[in-house]
């Protein structure tokens, strides 16, 4: 359904993705990519959001790199330098999409759920953001100063994001008088993602979907 493109960064450069259109005039929102890579099931993702009418384009952060093994998708993650995927890869997207004119939402899973929150605290063009079982460090982005309307989706079996972690955002991010949408589900790490059958839950990635859907359509329309 969508297409491979390449947009302009704020330094200059290029950056390549998969971008799939809903329409002109339609808000926008940018798919992060998760540890794997830019790969079909994140492009899928993107052409799920433009049935449901949203420009989506999904920033190829690791310039073509795809792995479906554990170990490869750690090396590449930790090689990943994140204020310049927040700073250069993300906003370049968001300016991209941000030229037509629409409202632009962020959205991400796992390693793109904490790039989420960074952009929700560093890129001025997104209006939403939604982070799936995903926070950063705080050096990278503190959550407490997300200025925008943010929703989070969290699993309680999860090592990574855990469910300590999760409490002490939401916790951080009300005391500074914001009022994030948390939700949490009795699922393991990565349930949302359909390839992986192992921690996939068709019922609780449905609800969070829509969940996801009533937020976007609140805050960009």
């Amino acid at each position: 359904m969508g297409q491979k493109i390449e947009f302009n960064r704020p330094d200059g450069g290029r950056c390549g993705g998969y971008y799939a259109e809903a329409g002109k005039g339609r808000p926008s929102v940018i798919v992060i990519q998760e540890w794997w890579g830019l790969n079909d099931q994140i492009c899928g993702v993107a052409d799920r959001f433009a049935r449901a009418g949203y420009n989506a384009l999904a920033p190829d952060l690791y310039k073509g790199r795809v792995t479906g093994e554990p170990d490869e998708a750690n090396h590449l993650m930790s090689g990943l330098d994140f204020p310049g995927a927040t700073h250069q890869d993300v906003r370049g997207a968001a300016m991209h999409l941000a030229a037509s004119g629409s409202k632009v939402g962020v959205m991400g899973f796992c390693m793109g759920g904490a790039l989420t929150i960074a952009a929700a605290v560093h890129v001025p063009e997104v209006s939403a953001a939604v982070s799936f079982y995903g926070i950063p460090p705080a050096e990278l982005a503190d959550p407490v100063n997300i200025k925008i309307p943010f929703q989070g989706h969290f699993a309680n079996q999860d090592d990574w994001c855990t469910p300590a972690a999760v409490d002490a955002l939401e916790k951080a991010m009300k005391g500074a008088g914001l009022a994030p949408d948390i939700h949490r589900y009795d699922a393991a790490h990565g349930f949302f993602n359909e390839r992986r059958g192992d921690v996939y839950n068709a019922s609780l990635a449905d609800q969070a979907w829509q969940r996801m859907q009533a937020f976007l359509q609140r805050h960009l329309g």
